[in-house]
């Protein structure tokens, strides 16, 4: 494809039959290498499952293929102002003094440069190194002003999965403090009026082998928020050595962020992005239905 193509669908069938019927000159290995390389676009989300159903309504888009426009995770959602990723675990999310190269938003500025170098790619919010889950770019630095200026109430729900050491903690509960960064950059909670106050819910979702899985929603973006939290519950987010964690039995910090619902600048409706659980959390919780998307299907 050397141009970006939008059809729209005006009858159900399968996706693959769909591009095989729509795109012309392609055989039907050359449409599934569009799919697996993340060209095809339903409703603006990225498509890789061949016999997705498609419905009347529905658009399909077919991106341009350039050299080196591969990502190296996946991409949840792309229009022509927002691009949402799933941030794989010790992957920066911007670069440091000493890492500049290897961060999400330079491999997926080069990847959008490599489709057309004419595009721009701004920060709108950050994960920790060691989180996984949803990160947000856009590609316009009006919209990403838009966002930031007003972020904790555009911002509808943050929700994270944490895995914490421990299982005695209380079905649910409430974590408010104010946070504060220490020189060797721990952050805790002030006893004073200092900090920024910060505020984490949680619910038990599962107890299992000395750990609980917990389901968390900020109400303020604070660095390190849950992780300050959790350890001064006395349940450290397992492998997180920074703030108590005695275990990691993941190999990896327990904490992603698995959706993010926010109300779009650009019309005032709301927008929701999931990322599926990393499948270390599964493994240590198999089998639970909090894993289920709202359709019924499991998220991996």
């Amino acid at each position: 494809m050397k141009k970006e193509t939008h059809f729209p669908v005006e009858e159900p069938t399968s996706l693959l039959d769909f591009l095989l019927s729509h795109v012309e000159g392609q055989s039907r290995n050359s449409v599934k290498h569009l799919l697996s390389r993340g060209q095809v676009l339903v409703d603006n989300v990225p498509q890789r499952q061949f016999d997705r159903p498609l419905s009347p309504g529905q658009a399909v888009t077919v991106l341009p293929h350039a050299k080196g426009a591969v990502l190296p995770f996946p991409l949840l959602y792309e229009d022509k102002d927002l691009l949402v990723i799933h941030k794989p675990a010790g992957l920066l999310s911007v670069s440091t003094d000493t890492q500049k190269n290897r961060t999400a938003y330079r491999l997926t500025a080069d990847y959008l440069r490599a489709r057309d170098p004419r595009t721009r790619l701004f920060v709108v919010h950050r994960l920790d190194r060691d989180t996984s889950g949803v990160l947000l770019f856009s590609k316009e630095p009006e919209l990403k002003e838009a966002l930031q200026k007003d972020w904790n109430n555009r911002a509808k729900k943050r929700g994270y999965w944490a895995v914490a050491e421990g299982e005695d903690l209380p079905d649910n509960g409430v974590c408010r403090s104010q946070l504060i960064e220490n020189k060797v950059h721990r952050v805790y909670s002030s006893t004073g009026s200092r900090g920024k106050e910060a505020i984490t819910r949680y619910t038990v979702l599962a107890r299992r082998k000395g750990y609980s899985l917990l389901e968390l929603e900020l109400d303020t973006g604070r660095k390190n928020q849950i992780r300050a939290h959790l350890a001064e519950l006395g349940h450290p987010v397992a492998g997180d050595a920074k703030y108590g964690a005695r275990t990691d039995p993941m190999a990896r910090l327990g904490l992603h962020a698995f959706q993010l619902s926010l109300i779009d600048p650009r019309d005032e409706k709301q927008l929701s992005f999931t990322a599926p659980p990393p499948h270390e959390f599964c493994r240590m919780f198999p089998h639970h239905p909090f894993f289920e998307s709202p359709s019924g299907g499991f998220l991996l």
